[in-house]
């Protein structure tokens, strides 16, 4: 009795949820009033004064009963956007959503205990397994402590969708399915997909209320690897989700119609806890150039990654980690903290396996052997065709700046991530001889389902002080004064994003209201302004720190002439991926990234000769 007593005064996972404040529908003069501001830099004088008038005739015309029926719409929703937002930001997307939309990243493991070295990728990658299954039982179990802000619960809806969760791809519009549930709420499938050389292998990771151990899913894994090495290569099923949504809304219907098996097969997949990629590359990497594997992560074999698996853990053939993720069921934050635990508990265990090497008598992996027929596989060769032509467009470096980080930044007094943003306006001023609009993520958790807000890095007072750092007539201590009030107002606008109020969702809630209730689309949003400050999915340089971990990211930039931008910031280094695309001419991944290390380098001089 008394146990059940101590187990149930236990803070558990999901148990906030309910009682999470409901997203805000800030106050419309307000957001018109950022709005104005956030679009200054882009504007001269005569263009501002247009956009001004357009937007005051919204505030006190249309705009005034788009917000009176959005107020509506969140009397009835705990979050407004939710539904909104998953469809409009990633389920109605008709382009390849592998490439455009996942996101993905290295495993940081090569910087302690697992250093690239072929002949591992079975070893570690059981291992990597059962941590991750550790990690999935803990959400299970609703044991993975409650993330807060101060002492305020952040909501943890996200971890729910890390594992048996996988996007279905539809004619018009795609559709989420989540198939976990707690233990408390029932039944959880416990399954693991391994995709290898073009096949397709399941087997279960609990057997008789256990999870496998890792010599079990050793046993399991070269099993796999042992048949497709000695076999010839599968299909290639996966490289149907790496296409264009539509196509493979299409082909999965006729897949399903050939043989309602698959269909079976199918759900099997999209079921499982996660996809296991065994890769048969084996990308170098080190603690200061992780560009080869973070490269692979976003443009690897589509034939080993199954494009709408909200999680798949690709281990290569030298034994490096990647991971690539559906974005539609959760953020990055959610992946970076499963993956710095499973860092953690990698070191703890000094990368190897201290328990019982006793292997259970369980069943062995079994096939899913899908029925094709040559219209299929030719479906499959043109998805290989074409996403081989996209990716090889990327450039992507993924570099280490070693010569300071967080702790020489906070010294001076300087918010490390309000340090890396201004110092990317300043790289991409220099570079390009302009400013450039720039989309950072920022967190909206502490709201019912909250997920991002745009964040604005790209305001008046950046761009005065990046001519400032450009004139050599400016004193260094006029160039420090501003660069202070850019600080000071990068944080301010982070902290209203952060607490609700942020604007770019909120006009993204007026624009869909206008189309939902049959309106014609306010000027606000055909004005050029809109688009040339970076609304509507049009920011140059799409920007995400991922904390100040150990675990990188990658994204392909927002738009052809753009620049995605991963960081993560650590005591004694900044760590950055910058993605471009090789045809457009005038931008340059390798390019900004030279020009960022330099502004870390003027930025820390100004701080320290501007005092004396």
């Amino acid at each position: 009795m008394e146990n059940q007593v101590l187990e149930s005064s236990e803070e558990r996972t999901f148990q906030y949820q309910s009682s999470l404040p409901s997203l805000p529908v800030p106050a419309l003069d307000e957001s018109l009033r950022k709005y104005l501001d956030a679009v200054k830099p882009f504007l001269n004088q005569e263009e501002y004064q247009r956009t001004e008038d357009i937007v005051k005739k919204f505030e006190h015309g249309i705009g005034k009963e788009l917000q009176h029926k959005l107020l509506e719409r969140a009397k009835t929703k705990k979050n407004w956007l939710e539904e909104w937002w998953l469809n409009v930001a990633y389920l109605d997307a008709r382009i390849p959503t592998q490439i455009y939309y996942n996101f993905g990243g290295p495993g940081p493991y090569l910087e302690h205990y697992w250093p690239p070295k072929e002949g591992t990728q079975i070893e570690r990658g059981c291992i990597a397994t059962w941590h991750t299954l550790k990690y999935w039982e803990l959400i299970r179990t609703e044991k993975l402590a409650v993330h807060r802000h101060g002492n305020m619960p952040l909501d943890m809806n996200q971890f729910r969708m890390l594992f048996c969760t996988c996007k279905i791809p539809g004619i018009t519009r795609d559709s989420l399915s989540s198939y976990f549930r707690t233990e408390s709420e029932g039944e959880c499938p416990s399954h693991l997909i391994v995709l290898c050389r073009g096949r397709v292998f399941a087997f279960d990771a609990v057997h008789e209320d256990h999870i496998l151990s890792p010599p079990e899913i050793f046993r399991q894994l070269a099993y796999i690897q042992k048949r497709c090495h000695n076999e010839p290569d599968g299909p290639g099923l996966a490289a149907l989700t790496s296409g264009e949504r539509t196509k493979w809304a299409e082909t999965r219907e006729y897949l399903i119609n050939l043989n309602p098996k698959n269909l079976n097969l199918l759900e099997k997949i999209q079921s499982s806890l996660f996809v296991i990629s065994l890769d048969d590359s084996s990308p170098d990497g080190t603690p200061e150039d992780y560009t080869p594997i973070t490269k692979l992560a976003i443009t690897g074999d589509p034939t080993v990654c199954w494009g709408d698996k909200s999680y798949n853990c690709i281990i290569f053939s030298n034994g490096t980690f990647a991971s690539n993720c559906d974005h539609s069921p959760f953020d990055a934050m959610a992946l970076v903290v499963m993956c710095s635990s499973l860092d953690q508990k990698i070191i703890e265990s000094e990368g190897r396996w201290k328990g019982s090497d006793k292997v259970r008598d369980i069943p062995w992996p079994e096939e899913l052997v899908f029925t094709l027929n040559q219209k299929v596989l030719n479906d499959i060769g043109r998805a290989k065709e074409l996403y081989a032509q996209q990716v090889s467009d990327l450039q992507l470096v993924n570099y280490a700046f070693t010569a300071f980080g967080k702790a020489l930044t906070k010294k001076n007094r300087l918010h490390p991530d309000t340090f890396v943003q201004l110092a990317v306006q300043l790289a991409y001023y220099k570079l390009h001889g302009h400013p450039g609009c720039c989309y950072e993520t920022a967190s909206t958790r502490r709201f019912f389902h909250g997920r991002t807000e745009t964040m604005r890095p790209c305001t008046m007072e950046a761009v005065e002080w990046c001519r400032s750092m450009l004139d050599p007539s400016c004193s260094l201590h006029k160039r420090q004064q501003l660069m202070l009030k850019a600080f000071a107002k990068h944080n301010k606008m982070m902290k209203e994003c952060e607490n609700g109020k942020g604007f770019d969702r909120h006009l993204l809630g007026l624009l869909l209201i206008a189309k939902e209730k049959g309106l014609p689309v306010p000027e606000l949003f055909t004005d050029p302004a809109f688009t040339r400050s970076g609304g509507g999915g049009n920011f140059v340089l799409s920007t995400s720190l991922t904390g100040y971990t150990k675990v990188s990211g990658a994204m392909v930039p927002m738009i052809h002439h753009g620049y995605g931008f991963f960081y993560r910031i650590r005591d004694d280094r900044i760590v950055v991926t910058c993605t471009a695309w090789k045809s457009c001419p005038e931008t340059d991944a390798e390019m900004l990234c030279k020009n960022l290390f330099q502004s870390f380098q003027d930025m820390i001089q100004l701080m320290a000769t501007a005092h004396l």
